[in-house]
């Protein structure tokens, strides 16, 4: 099986996110990771929360993934696509990005898991280095 069509895992997050430019993964103050790029946060593991809960047993769900994203547009599309696992809760309203379990990580693919770390990238890196990325990849 082609690596980049499997299922998607955590270290690929982390793989992904580490691997794009100019990217300084910090420690949260909890121990989660924080990974930015010029100091702005685009790929952040939470830390539990009271907005997301499981629905059963109301218990916190500790292993949330958050992915900034460019627009509401694109937020919206992602959340309401119902075969995308991102999701948001109100806390989120009005904030460019869109959450993630790691437990659902393998409902999509490490190729469409780089483009959504790659878009995250882009949406909180400078134009410089936005500009500077895509023209290497062109």
């Amino acid at each position: 099986m082609n690596p980049a069509r499997s299922p998607a895992r955590v270290e690929d997050v982390h793989a992904l996110a580490a691997g794009m430019p100019h990217v300084t993964a910090v420690e949260g103050p909890k121990g989660n990771t924080v990974y930015q790029v010029g100091g702005k946060s685009f790929v952040f593991f939470r830390t539990p929360r009271p907005d997301a809960r499981d629905p059963e047993t109301g218990e916190r769900y500790t292993d949330v993934i958050m992915f900034w994203v460019e627009s509401e547009e694109d937020k919206d599309a992602l959340v309401r696509d119902p075969s995308t696992p991102f999701f948001t809760t109100p806390h989120f309203d009005g904030h460019l990005s869109v959450l993630l379990r790691a437990a659902h990580l393998e409902r999509i693919s490490r190729d469409e898991l780089a483009e959504i770390v790659q878009d995250a990238w882009l949406s909180r890196a400078s134009q410089r280095r936005r500009e500077r990325w895509l023209a290497g990849r062109a």
